[in-house]
């Protein structure tokens, strides 16, 4: 769809204007006796889309372009939800191409061609009819994946703290008229844990609740979501008296998601998993039981009328297929019985239903992907 940036910000305006009155939608009850426990927010299910994922990519996952298929596909088989995994270098307008770099001082400096394209993007979602969630991947001060590429550090410098909340202001502004229905915010990808020298629960709690603010000035009712800590394992308890909605990742045991994995299993000394899987003596080191367990605080939280979803869950490919979809299948099942939606990293990708490399399955021909049929199924009754 091509048009000026003027006329996109007049289309999603209107859009918003229209929307502005509507519910936020029913929420799918899972399909058991008991009521689940996750109510408070639509139940989303759907993928993370990695178009703006990593400003040093030279290829598809920096080029903010998603493709239009794409939507229609993921809307076509029945899901809702997109989220979009960001790094916050694409936007700022410097020469970091060539030095590698960015200062403190370059945090206001926007490049509104790479604005335009997430425009474009829930622009897209709102067409599809596929809610759209904006999540910063890599923010000013902190990224779960190398860290170290910043000027500053998020939870401790305030200069950090302010370009943060900045962004998430620039944000708001821009998409001021768009329904919550159609668009959600997630501050940032995978929190640390809470570590002595580096960040407290008070950091991360400050932190969230400045960008918050920030984003409820022009939209109040906007839903606003945050990482649980140690990388969406934990519950965000001092959080909960500001109403934001809290995520969960589904990637445990990362012997089983991040098998091969070299960013995780990295020195790929991860023993071959099964499911349950086993210690190096044949006991249950995890299965079913100690997955539900692990859930269960989610569960507790959303009791509470925290809205809880997962913004993401997967495995990487070099698990084998039948392993994964057992685990898979159980993950699924207990977040489904929570009322809790989620998104699958990646759609298209090497964890995704598109094109992930397998070569332990049969994958369908699709308009020039590979289609892993089996696991779309599963995610469609999921």
């Amino acid at each position: 769809m091509t048009c000026r940036l003027t006329d996109r910000r007049a289309f999603l305006k209107t859009v918003g204007a229209v929307a502005a009155g509507a519910a936020l939608g029913t929420v799918a009850q899972a399909q058991t006796e008991k009521k689940p426990a996750q109510t408070a927010i639509p139940r989303w299910r759907g993928f993370n889309l990695v178009d703006f994922f990593q400003a040093f990519d030279r290829g598809e996952r920096s080029a903010g372009m998603v493709s239009e298929d794409d939507l229609k596909w993921i809307r076509d088989w029945g899901f809702d939800f997109i989220r979009l995994p960001m790094d916050y270098w694409l936007w700022i307008d410097t020469n970091w191409r060539e030095t590698r770099k960015l200062a403190p001082d370059d945090m206001h400096k926007i490049k509104e061609s790479m604005m335009a394209r997430v425009d474009r993007t829930v622009e897209l979602g709102i067409k599809y009819g596929l809610h759209v969630s904006l999540n910063l991947h890599r923010a000013p001060g902190y990224c779960i994946n190398n860290p170290e590429r910043e000027p500053f550090v998020l939870w401790s410098d305030p200069r950090a703290e302010e370009a943060f909340a900045f962004h998430w202001d620039l944000f708001a502004r821009r998409y001021e008229g768009v329904s919550t229905k159609d668009l959600s915010f997630n501050l940032v990808n995978e929190a640390p844990g809470v570590r002595e020298g580096y960040m407290s629960a008070e950091d991360y709690r400050r932190v969230m609740t400045r960008a918050t603010e920030a984003i409820r000035k022009y939209t109040p009712d906007r839903i606003i979501i945050i990482d649980g800590l140690s990388v969406g394992n934990s519950v965000v308890e001092n959080m909960v008296s500001t109403g934001v909605v809290q995520s969960v990742h589904a990637y445990t045991p990362a012997g089983i998601s991040h098998y091969r994995a070299s960013w995780v299993d990295k020195n790929q000394s991860f023993p071959t998993p099964t499911w349950p899987l086993l210690n190096k003596d044949g006991s249950v080191k995890y299965d079913r039981a100690k997955l539900e367990a692990h859930y269960a605080p989610w569960a507790a939280l959303a009791k509470k009328g925290i809205g809880v979803h997962c913004g993401e869950a997967g495995c990487y490919s070099k698990t084998p297929y039948d392993v994964f979809y057992a685990w898979y299948s159980d993950v699924m099942d207990i977040l489904k019985g929570h009322g809790i939606g989620y998104a699958l990293w990646n759609f298209r990708g090497s964890f995704g239903i598109l094109d992930s490399g397998r070569t332990d399955i049969a994958l369908e021909d699709w308009y020039g992907h590979k289609l892993d049929r089996r696991l779309l199924t599963l995610l469609q009754k999921s």
